[in-house]
């Protein structure tokens, strides 16, 4: 297969090979003028081309930022510089096959390549980025999106795979993360401070290596997951890396007070699921006087036979082609009783990447902006169609597409100047239009996604379709965290 005949290494998909940094000016509606801060998304974007097979999640991280300034807007995007990118870079050539490929042995210290590709927080001044396989975080300057280097940490954490879904808490400007290996304990969990000091650290004992993706936090407590697609132990004992659904097993929750001790953590068990992300969790009264942890996510829709059982040897092989079906899902942690409460929100529309408002993570939000996912009958071919409203209180969505040959990007919700209410502000992202061969930046009204955007802007380069975005305010900036 050419490299042009691999749907996610063409079209939307294809890398680009400049780095530009310019002012947007091609603008469809008006910009709202208070809009203020920056749009940013990370994603693949392969700079050398290597043998062997690829997949979407191999290409070197890519950031695209575009800057609002009092209805002022730029562009520029730039290739996060990892010490694997660099050595490339230097070599000229690749030096690492993707993950479909077999790791090198003669790395020890990286036998597959830290793309940092995945996720991009704002955390202490800076902008970080990555890896949904867990790696060192790399630090980006938010004003010229160069990077810094690694962020700097605790000599407690050296060497330690930080996972690509750590939480940014805006309120109090604390970084907490979880770390994921194939040695016991095989998890550890920690928070660092606004200034980088970590403050809590501790073991998590697993029974064994497991591939979790995310976490929840509350004010009070953090949530980690122990789900039951993980390795096939017996190719696992044979130095093979094949995963397998053991749907006997169920999905298992660690609530850990925020800056508690190994010794607090509770477990609670629930059905077996695999979920890449977390909407949002918190915390509320039981009415008996204890505390109910509250979380929301998109989990996989289990593929079943028409007697309604698992396929468990089938499931696997969906995230590995990239197949995506998905549901909206709450589960609920009485601390009180121990017990488990779980339901499905919604099985009707395919959503994933959810995002809120995000001073609210961790508070109770009545609203999920999710992305609408399309289900193809074609591996390997991903796509992100629109996106839906998702309200909690009324129990209804409403959604947004607009025809098979747009492909939308994560669009975290960007609050107004002065925002008082959960809603008010804007989703800001990425469309590419494949009809037309175009680039824009979308702003929809976070109120109401079905009129469309309010404001499109053309690129003057594709950005490829990518991950996960932030958006960081112009008061966030100016503050520092």
């Amino acid at each position: 297969m050419g490299i042009n005949e691999i749907p996610v290494l063409s079209g939307g998909f294809a890398p680009v090979e400049r780095e530009i940094s310019i002012p947007l000016t091609d603008i469809e509606g008006e910009v709202p003028k208070n809009l203020n801060g920056m749009y940013v998304r990370n994603g693949p974007n392969r700079k050398f081309e290597a043998p062997g097979r690829y997949h979407w999640f191999d290409g070197d991280g890519m950031l695209h930022a575009v800057r609002f300034d009092h209805g002022k807007v730029s562009y520029q995007n730039r290739w996060v510089e990892t010490d694997s990118l660099r050595e490339e870079m230097h070599a000229g050539s690749a030096l690492w096959q993707g993950i479909k490929d077999p790791p090198r042995k003669d790395r020890p210290d990286m036998p597959i390549k830290n793309t940092s590709n995945t996720d991009v927080k704002f955390y202490a001044g800076h902008l970080v980025s990555m890896w949904y396989l867990g790696g060192a975080v790399y630090k980006v300057r938010p004003d010229d999106l160069s990077t810094v280097g690694k962020l700097d940490v605790d000599e407690r954490l050296k060497g330690l795979p930080l996972s690509a879904h750590s939480k940014v808490d805006e309120r109090t400007g604390e970084f907490l993360f979880f770390a994921y290996g194939k040695q016991s304990p095989y998890m550890h969990y920690g928070v660092m401070d606004r200034f980088g000091k970590l403050q809590t650290f501790m073991p998590v004992q697993l029974p064994g290596p497991r591939l979790p993706h995310d976490m929840a936090i509350t004010p009070n407590y953090t949530i980690l997951h122990d789900l039951p697609l993980f390795y096939d132990m017996d190719a696992f004992a044979a130095g093979r890396h094949k995963l397998k659904f053991h749907h006997t097993l169920p999905s298992r929750f660690a609530v850990v007070p925020r800056h508690g001790t190994p010794e607090q953590i509770r477990w609670f068990e629930a059905k077996p699921a695999y979920m890449y992300h977390v909407s949002n969790s918190w915390e509320e009264d039981d009415g008996q006087g204890g505390t109910e942890i509250v979380m929301t996510g998109t989990p996989f829709r289990l593929p079943r036979d028409w007697h309604g059982n698992i396929e468990a040897d089938k499931f696997p092989k969906m995230p590995a082609n990239l197949e995506h079906d998905f549901l909206f899902y709450e589960w609920r942690f009485n601390l009180r009783t121990g017990e488990t409460k779980e339901r499905v929100i919604d099985d009707i529309v395919n959503q994933e990447f959810p995002v809120i408002n995000s001073w609210m993570q961790g508070y109770k939000t009545r609203y999920s902006w999710n992305v609408l996912m399309a289900r193809s009958n074609r591996a390997e071919d991903p796509r992100f169609c629109g996106f839906v409203r998702y309200d909690l209180e009324q129990n209804t969505c409403t959604s947004y597409h607009a025809g098979i040959d747009k492909w939308f990007s994560e669009a975290p919700f960007a609050p107004i100047d002065n925002w008082k209410n959960e809603d008010d502000g804007y989703l800001v992202g990425f469309m590419w239009d494949d009809e037309k061969k175009q680039s824009y930046v979308t702003i929809f009204d976070a109120r109401d996604i079905t009129k469309g955007p309010v404001c499109k802007i053309r690129l003057p380069q594709r950005v490829p379709n990518g991950f996960h975005a932030t958006w960081v305010s112009a008061e966030r900036l100016a503050r520092g965290y």
